[in-house]
């Protein structure tokens, strides 16, 4: 692992998205909620969360972070679902890999939850839209 030692304790946040592809017969079975393995949009918000904890685990050379925000999104959009994960700590390294981690296993749940359904379905565009920084050190806050 890289060392941070040295480096300030600073808000961090990232961004990240991905989207779906599903067929219009696929969004409807979601929208009536007749999907046969549950609500895939929410199941699959909470595996992003998951997801988003347990980086560190998935990735080498991660270091562990003490998350302390993650939210992500999951919308309907014109040919499936787009999916969007914010995640924020106070620390000395970024949170890039806990929302990119978080998109591609919210995606990943979607697909498994409707693969019976629709297989033709593809993950797409799987990226960091931001990633920012505070100025200020936030060493002491609690």
């Amino acid at each position: 692992m890289v060392d941070v030692g040295g480096k300030p304790v600073v808000e961090r946040t990232a961004v990240a998205e991905g989207t779906v592809i599903v067929s219009a017969s696929v969004r409807r079975l979601v929208r009536t909620g007749a999907a046969k393995k549950g609500h895939p949009l929410e199941i699959a918000r909470i595996a992003g969360i998951q997801a988003a904890k347990r980086t560190v685990d998935l990735i080498p050379l991660c270091h562990p972070l003490a998350l302390s925000y993650i939210d992500v999104q999951v919308k309907e959009a014109r040919t499936g679902y787009r999916v969007t994960a914010t995640v924020r700590l106070a620390g000395k390294t970024g949170v890039e890999m806990e929302a990119l981690t978080a998109v591609s296993v919210a995606a990943l749940t979607i697909y498994d939850m409707l693969k019976a359904a629709d297989k033709a379905m593809t993950i797409e565009g799987i990226r960091l839209v931001s990633k920012t920084k505070s100025q200020g050190d936030t060493q002491g806050r609690t």
